[in-house]
């Protein structure tokens, strides 16, 4: 996935004015983190209208279930059952999830998030502190490997 795949992905977010927090690798990468990242996370705030402007972004960029392909593009429904859609788009993989962590919801996060400019873009996205906290808490190889950059980085930005 290209930089400009992001972009394009967080421009139609942006557009139809989803409520949305980049969470995961591409959060990390927006803070200064030279990692390596092939999907974009992103928590979704779960209510009717945002789940519509949603399945929107998602027409445009011909979203499919990765798992299923031949499913179809996931519905307002599927948005709303708050789980982890794992997508595959136009512009690249996409993960849309209804909650992180320990059932953490988007309006958990309220003081955990950062506005940062990304091109013409302002996007939230998770703090570095709080997405450290995150990939402890997954403790999967792939976040234990990450956590030591993401460390470094906070230090670097004077917050470690």
């Amino acid at each position: 996935m290209t930089p400009q795949s992001y972009q394009r992905i967080l421009e139609l977010l942006d557009q139809h004015s989803v409520e949305f927090i980049v969470v995961g690798g591409v959060a990390a990468v927006i803070q200064g983190a030279p990692i390596t990242t092939f999907d974009i996370d992103m928590l979704v705030k779960l209510d009717d209208a945002n789940a519509e402007k949603l399945v929107g972004v998602l027409t445009e960029l011909e979203a499919r279930f990765r798992e299923q392909p031949r499913a179809g593009a996931p519905s307002k429904e599927d948005i709303l059952a708050g789980g982890r859609l794992l997508l595959l788009t136009n512009c690249g993989p996409l993960d849309v999830l209804g909650f992180i962590g320990d059932q953490e919801k988007y309006e958990d996060f309220e003081e955990k998030i950062e506005r940062i400019t990304v091109g013409a873009l302002s996007i939230q996205v998770l703090k570095l502190e709080e997405l450290i906290k995150q990939k402890q808490t997954l403790g999967r190889p792939k976040d234990q490997a990450a956590l030591g950059v993401l460390r470094s980085v906070l230090h670097r930005k004077g917050r470690g």
